[in-house]
């Protein structure tokens, strides 16, 4: 029996909201939508944001035939670039080239070192567990993936609208990510295509290239 459509299921743990005490939640319809910081922010410092009309709509494509290894996290100040590349390293895997551990290793590389904002157990649930990676690379799965669109959540753009200066304490945005898929396992070297969505909480602080933060337990639109 093929494991692919399981391991695409997040593994759903109990955690605390991004940046302990420092994000106020934002929940729109139920959905858990956007962290921004509140406290001990500057009231006399003018926000440094990007447009909240942006959109980066060019492909992050990877050929479905030659995965590669986890990326290194780009230097750029846009929060959007920077979540559609943390998205597509996050989609992909390759069972074959390394364990679990050197997988998370890799992705703890994007992460934020300002421990306090840092959600990595957020992140860690995005990756198949250990039994289950021995599992694949027992089928010798992997898979490539591709960022077609990245946006503001709609309830992240009108909580920054209604108090911008909110976001000047960490500097975290709320980024949806949507793309594609392709899985290939031994005797399939093409594999299937699916579509994928992940909304990342990513920091971008004016001084510093972009962070990772952590990925939201449900996808905001």
């Amino acid at each position: 029996m093929r494991l692919r459509p399981i391991i695409q299921q997040p593994r759903r743990v109990h955690r605390a909201a991004l940046g302990v005490a420092a994000f106020l939640v934002l929940v729109t319809l139920s959905v858990l939508a956007a962290y921004f910081a509140r406290t001990d922010r500057s009231t006399s410092a003018a926000p440094r944001t990007p447009s909240l009309t942006s959109r980066i709509t060019s492909p992050a494509t990877a050929s479905p035939s030659a995965p590669t290894a986890r990326r290194s996290p780009p230097s750029t100040h846009d929060p959007i670039a920077f979540a559609k590349a943390a998205a597509v390293t996050l989609w992909s895997y390759d069972t074959r080239a390394g364990s679990q551990a050197d997988s998370l290793a890799a992705l703890h590389t994007w992460m934020t070192g300002e421990k306090q904002y840092a959600d990595t157990a957020s992140v860690d649930a995005l990756v198949p567990s250990p039994v289950l990676w021995k599992e694949m690379a027992a089928d010798r799965q992997y898979a490539t993936a591709g960022a077609a669109e990245g946006h503001f959540p709609a309830s992240f753009t009108q909580a920054l609208r209604a108090d911008p200066g909110a976001i000047t304490t960490a500097y975290v945005y709320a980024v949806t990510v949507t793309g594609e898929q392709s899985i290939g396992w031994k005797g399939t070297p093409h594999g299937e295509v699916e579509p994928r969505s992940v909304t990342l909480a990513v920091q971008c602080r004016p001084e510093h290239d972009c962070a990772l933060v952590g990925a939201l337990p449900n996808v905001a639109p």
